[in-house]
């Protein structure tokens, strides 16, 4: 009897002491630029590409309705990237923490670059550095739109439907 009370206390403990269920925390993988342009260009289902950084408040204003409308369209495999541009201090550890308590569930990657002058063009020529930025991209319809300022949930939803749209029409 004793030792059954022990272990029920035990269990108990554990259970009380247990984080609640949920997501984990995400995984923050280092990628160079030339491993996102793979990725991008190997590509089979539209993505969403974020760049964007922990300080950046319009980005952190922006991730939550692109995570929301990228889940309305995952019947269509429409996926959603974040890259971090954040400091080398930054990763993984302060990426990750501040991306649980925001509740980020997209995939996050950190841009292992410091030279926007090299990395930027790889994305868009016209593109400065400046976040948020998104990048909008189907490889099966050519499709590709860059965004180098904050959008708002209306215009993300409509981009996505614009992007998915061209799926079905074949137009860009």
């Amino acid at each position: 009897m004793r030792t059954s009370m022990i272990l029920m206390a035990f269990i108990l403990s554990g259970l009380l002491a247990a984080k609640p269920v949920g997501d984990p925390p995400p995984t923050i993988q280092q990628v160079k630029i030339t491993d996102l342009e793979s990725y991008i260009a190997k590509s089979d289902h539209p993505l969403i590409i974020s760049f964007w950084a922990t300080f950046c408040v319009p980005c952190i204003k922006e991730i939550p309705y692109l995570q929301s409308n990228v889940a309305r369209y995952k019947d269509q495999q429409v996926e959603l990237v974040l890259v971090s541009l954040d400091r080398p201090n930054y990763y993984p550890t302060r990426i990750s923490d501040f991306a649980e308590k925001s509740g980020f569930t997209s995939r996050i990657v950190w841009l292992n670059e410091t030279d926007a002058g090299y990395f930027c063009p790889k994305i868009n020529a016209r593109w400065t550095g400046g976040i948020p930025s998104s990048l909008f991209i189907n490889n099966k319809t050519h499709y590709r739109r860059f965004f180098d300022r904050q959008l708002t949930e209306p215009q993300v939803d409509l981009e996505i439907k614009e992007m998915l749209a061209a799926a079905e029409t074949g137009r860009r």
